[in-house]
């Protein structure tokens, strides 16, 4: 038979080696061949010098290596742990979205306000200075409004907003303001707020009659209201009174009445302790006798020491502006010379005719005639007359008087008029 022999050539797998060949049976468990000894000196990973290539080492993390088949398998991801029950409670899911709303509008409110901020103190669109007058009785919106129709303002929410920021809702008065040109917004309601309303001044001259003085009230269309009636003669106190538009005409005569009142009495208590007076109401009517007669300041004391020497003398006061008192009423000036007839024409104002003080003021004296009755100058003089320049010229005897007259009387003759009328 041609049976191949037991483990012959032919049996063999011709990819593998020789050293890989299966030894022969013999009976026993195969020993391991000795590796040659060259192989104990090659470097790791390099083959020896005719043998098979040497294992490769182990990595250094000490894992074992893989194989080919188990590298081509991708890698066991652990699993996610699982979030807690507390995490996914649903009042911690609530509570985590209302956090985050409540950021998210805290940023909004953030970026809000800084940008009204911005807006509220930029300067405006006024092109110059303008007084507005703000009614009563209108609300935030309607007073926006208004500022925007008069140009003050161009953002109406701005100013809104600013004011309901400052809590100044209710502090928003009526009343005439002036904005400055380029007002913000923050300066539009700071003036607003702090009630910096316009003031009008109202000038009373001295000497005016309350007649007159109430003529002017009722002509100021700043102020309102009527006047019921006519004050007493010398119960007002010229002065330059502020007042904002609106204010009753009679809380102006109020005013006038009392400071005239407090005025009176403080220099009543510090008059001269010789002075032929006995009540307040005597040094107001002389003061306005020296008011009528002379408009220089420093002629004011003279003058009343004149009159003042003549009440001790028991002579008449033969003042003209009494004359023109008593026969205007109090409703003002005659507008031309006094008439010869008329300085002997009986009047209770007549200080031709009557003796000593007239029943009641002629106008309405300043502080500076006041103070000068109470406390007139030390002199002998019982005569005064006009010098032609304005001012007049005193005397002690009735013939220096005379004299004086007659140079006045050249004056007036030479074309050069006294402005004043004479005085005696």
């Amino acid at each position: 038979m041609n049976s191949k022999p037991p483990h012959s050539n032919e049996d063999r797998d011709p990819r593998l080696p020789d050293a890989a060949k299966p030894a022969p049976f013999s009976g026993s468990a195969p020993r391991p061949a000795a590796a040659p000894a060259a192989s104990l000196h090659a470097k790791p990973g390099q083959a020896p010098p005719g043998g098979r290539p040497a294992v490769p080492p182990p990595p250094p993390s000490g894992k074992p290596p893989r194989s080919p088949r188990a590298a081509l398998e991708p890698e066991r991801v652990p699993a996610p742990k699982r979030r807690s029950k507390r995490v996914r409670h649903p009042v911690v899911i609530v509570g985590n979205a209302i956090f985050t709303v409540l950021i998210v509008l805290t940023v909004a409110v953030a970026g809000a306000l800084y940008v009204g901020k911005q807006r509220f103190e930029a300067p405006g669109p006024l092109g110059e200075d303008k007084v507005v007058d703000i009614p009563r009785g209108l609300g935030i919106r309607d007073i926006s409004d208004l500022l925007v129709r008069e140009g003050v303002i161009d953002q109406p929410w701005v100013f809104i907003g600013g004011v309901l920021v400052l809590k100044a809702r209710g502090d928003l008065k009526h009343g005439e303001y002036q904005f400055t040109k380029n007002a913000s917004v923050a300066d539009v309601v700071n003036t607003i707020v702090e009630n910096k309303v316009v003031q009008h001044a109202l000038t009373i001259p001295e000497g005016l009659t309350s007649g007159q003085i109430v003529a002017r009230l009722l002509e100021n269309d700043a102020l309102s209201g009527q006047i019921r009636e006519i004050p007493r003669e010398g119960s007002l106190l010229p002065e330059t009174y502020k007042f904002t538009r609106g204010t009753a005409r009679e809380q102006i005569i109020q005013r006038m009445q009392q400071a005239n009142r407090h005025l009176v009495q403080e220099i009543w208590e510090h008059r001269m302790a010789d002075l032929p007076l006995k009540t307040p109401e005597q040094l107001v009517i002389l003061a306005s006798i020296v008011e009528k007669e002379t408009g220089k300041p420093e002629e004011r004391s003279r003058v009343a020491s004149v009159f003042i020497n003549r009440l001790k003398n028991k002579m008449k006061l033969q003042s003209d502006p009494t004359i023109i008192y008593g026969l205007t009423g109090g409703k003002g000036s005659l507008g031309r010379p006094i008439l010869k007839s008329e300085i002997d024409q009986p009047t209770p104002y007549n200080t031709y005719v009557i003796d000593g003080l007239p029943p009641g003021p002629i106008a309405n004296p300043g502080r500076a005639s006041l103070e000068a009755a109470a406390n007139p100058a030390r002199t002998k003089d019982l005569y005064f007359v006009a010098d032609g320049s304005g001012g007049h010229v005193f005397s002690e005897t009735y013939e220096q008087h005379q004299k004086n007259v007659g140079r006045l009387r050249a004056i007036e003759k030479n074309g050069a008029p006294d402005p004043s009328p004479e005085k005696r």
